[in-house]
């Protein structure tokens, strides 16, 4: 619909609120249960914001803060529509997926992690995506295993 027929203050007010598609990753969509739960709060928050915005009265304001949970909305759907929860590992003799792993590298440092989903990821809290160079070279790497990764070598410590 133009937005002659609608109304809008300018074309520019209408093209702000029309926000891209989140990238959906081209990788399976491999999640642990905990992750799931997550995209469910996190579809749910966005769902709650939507609503909350279409409570506004201004058609201007109601569709800028309609645009991200709209956009999330649609993300969060189709991440959770193609999930597919790994069970815990059920062995903690090599590195998987849901595994959390301690290695030291050349420099001294221990870092400790657990590869989860591309979307639960957080490295700052101590978890990385199953797709990332590190958590890629560690798995189905054991306990005294030594990997290459980028120009350093990580050493497994320790897998739980």
């Amino acid at each position: 619909m133009s937005v002659a027929f609608t109304k809008e203050e300018s074309a520019e007010t209408a093209s702000e609120t029309l926000l891209p598609d989140r990238p959906i990753s081209p990788h399976p969509n491999l999640v642990t249960e905990a992750g799931r739960k997550a995209l469910e709060r996190q579809l749910q928050e966005a769902r709650e914001a939507y609503e909350t915005a279409q409570q506004l009265d201004d058609v201007n304001e109601r569709r800028r803060q309609s645009a991200v949970p709209l956009r999330d909305t649609r993300y969060l759907t189709e991440r959770l529509r193609t999930a597919q929860v790994v069970p815990e590992p059920a062995s903690t003799d090599t590195v998987a997926f849901g595994s959390t792993v301690t290695f030291s590298r050349a420099d001294g440092r221990v870092q400790t992690y657990r590869i989860v989903g591309e979307d639960e990821a957080d490295p700052k809290a101590g978890s990385i995506s199953f797709v990332a160079p590190v958590a890629r070279s560690l798995m189905g790497k054991a306990v005294g295993d030594v990997v290459g990764a980028g120009d350093q070598e990580l050493e497994i410590v320790a897998i739980a």
